[in-house]
């Protein structure tokens, strides 16, 4: 017994159990990140195609090609209150998720099927998946290729599909740069000439001289816009003149046009090699491309854009106030009963609910100062919003206000461990008060100005509730950096990772489509986190050992 006390009383259950519940934590982390992983990445390989002959609740049969998407034991009890007939003294029944695809004939790209009901499988070598632009993706056998309206021989089929499609992404790129380049800077500096015009009426100063000016512009920049429409037009009829055609697994035959047709694989003729090359090129185009079918399809690159730009921007705004109110609180206030009431403010407000913070900045932020900041110097655009709506300034000075006791408790935390004969010593060589503080004891305390602001990356890279309010969509039609004047536009919106997954997985009209989109989108924003936490940590630790010679 005395020996169980003296145990107690050394401390060592403590000891254990602390390494428990870390280890604990730890595993819980890696698990989560590995489900999150493996999900994520699966969404990449691709699946052979299986062509499965099916009998249905009626009786009949049907020929049905797709890819299995999950599988789940099921008790039989529940297909019963669903509707599905089970055969007495089963109780447990093996189903699949089968991915049909052909959205735009079935009605739906995604079926549960019974193994009990399967009467046959088999991975038939001719079965391509062609990802298109709508309707999700087409599984089916490629029979022809018509070009210009002449149907190919068929002795390459696949070498001819190829060498269209490849002319067809090239057509695409062009259209696309037209469209958002040169289109869309004409448009741009139309709308900024009516403006422009409109704010010299305002003004009562648009004389008959001026307005021939502005008419001049104007023209110039409609024959400029007539003269891309044009081009645009025919690029659009070179892409729509070639087609494929394919028959489905009952044997229908359609014609798919190339210009809906993004790319194309045979998965039942891949090999390893094959399949890790189609991985890492599908795991690319998910980082570059812009998403499609209402975001359940394409890439996530202006998501990608958006949170990486807010993050920096709100770095800009968060660090330069949490240290100065920092030096503030620790050089320069006199320690008394204010001070301290300050400093409970202050961290009573890392613990103030997020959605709070975007209530805020919609009211102060979006209304008050964007309104005000319209009737000022945006007059001509109203009642049309331009700082006076959510956008890219507003939600990055949100983030920076959520983030910002962070970064002055870390920033005073620096400040405190910086020894007083420093300062003592600076200041008897002469230098003033604020020479010791730029010179000397910020320098001193940037590693722990640093580590505030990793955690301020942290929290407002994942934050999604308040951001809803001040400025990020769904999808936004302009990145809010791109080749016009001013080039960056902070009154834009914008897109953002962690709000393209809460889209994703909860307004998505197609969830069995939309769920590994999910977890690949969240092992990405994972992935953007570290990358921006490793940069700041880098930071960090090179100031650590610069001026750890000078802490004694």
């Amino acid at each position: 017994m005395t020996s169980v006390r003296k145990w107690v009383a050394g401390g060592t259950p403590w000891v254990w159990l602390n390494a428990a519940a870390v280890s604990t934590s730890i595993l819980l982390v890696v698990g989560l990140l590995l489900l999150i992983g493996v999900r994520g990445m699966s969404h990449f390989w691709p699946l052979p195609v299986q062509k499965i002959v099916y009998q249905q609740q009626d009786g009949s049969r049907v020929v049905l090609a797709g890819q299995v998407r999950e599988e789940e034991l099921v008790t039989a009890r529940r297909l019963r209150e669903s509707g599905v007939e089970v055969a007495e003294g089963t109780e447990h029944v093996r189903r699949y998720l089968l991915k049909v695809g052909n959205r735009d004939i079935y009605g739906r790209d995604f079926r549960w099927l019974l193994k009990p009901s399967i009467i046959s499988t088999s991975k038939p070598r001719s079965m391509v998946v062609f990802e298109r632009e709508e309707w999700g993706v087409f599984i089916g056998v490629l029979t022809g290729v018509r070009e210009a309206g002449q149907l190919l021989s068929n002795a390459d089929t696949w070498a001819g599909f190829q060498r269209s499609l490849d002319r067809a992404n090239a057509l695409r790129d062009k259209i696309y740069d037209l469209e958002k380049g040169s289109i869309g800077s004409v448009n741009y500096r139309l709308e900024r000439l009516r403006l422009k015009q409109r704010g010299l009426e305002i003004k009562g100063r648009d004389d008959a001289q001026v307005l021939a000016k502005f008419a001049s512009e104007r023209l110039e920049l409609q024959q400029e816009y007539t003269r891309l429409e044009g081009q645009l037009g025919r690029l659009n009829s070179e892409l729509r003149r070639d087609a494929v055609v394919v028959n489905t697994a009952q044997g229908q035959e359609l014609e798919l046009p190339m210009a809906s047709i993004v790319g194309a694989y045979r998965p039942n003729q891949m090999g390893l090699a094959g399949k890790i090359g189609y991985f890492f090129q599908s795991a690319w185009n998910f980082i570059v491309d812009d998403p499609r079918e209402a975001n359940t399809e394409g890439g996530v690159f202006p998501a990608i854009f958006g949170t990486v730009l807010m993050v920096l921007l709100m770095s800009v705004f968060v660090t330069p106030l949490g240290v100065v109110a920092a030096v503030y609180l620790k050089e320069y206030a006199h320690q008394g009963l204010f001070i301290r009431f300050v400093r409970i403010a202050v961290n009573n407000l890392a613990g103030v609910p997020s959605i709070v913070y975007g209530v805020f900045g919609l009211g102060f932020f979006v209304y008050t100062l964007g309104g005000g900041i319209d009737r000022l110097f945006f007059p001509e655009a109203l009642p049309a919003p331009t700082f006076g709506t959510g956008g890219l300034l507003w939600a990055s000075l949100t983030m920076a206000l959520l983030t910002l006791p962070v970064v002055i408790v870390s920033t005073e935390e620096g400040l405190s461990r910086i020894p007083r004969s420093i300062r003592e010593g600076s200041l008897a060589l002469g230098a003033t008060q604020w020479e010791t503080l730029w010179r000397t004891v910020l320098p001193m305390a940037s590693p722990g100005i640093m580590t505030g602001l990793i955690l301020a990356v942290a929290r407002a890279a994942g934050e999604v509730a308040p951001l809803m309010l001040v400025g990020v969509v769904k999808l936004a039609p302009a990145l809010p950096l791109d080749g016009n004047a001013p080039y960056l536009h902070l009154e834009r919106k914008f897109m953002h990772l962690g709000f393209h997954i809460y889209d994703v997985g909860f307004q998505s009209p197609n969830v069995e489509a939309a769920r590994p989109l999910v977890y690949a989108t969240a092992l990405l924003l994972i992935v953007v986190i570290v990358l921006l936490n490793l940069a700041a940590i880098q930071v960090r630790n090179r100031l650590s050992e610069k001026y750890r010679g000078l802490e004694t």
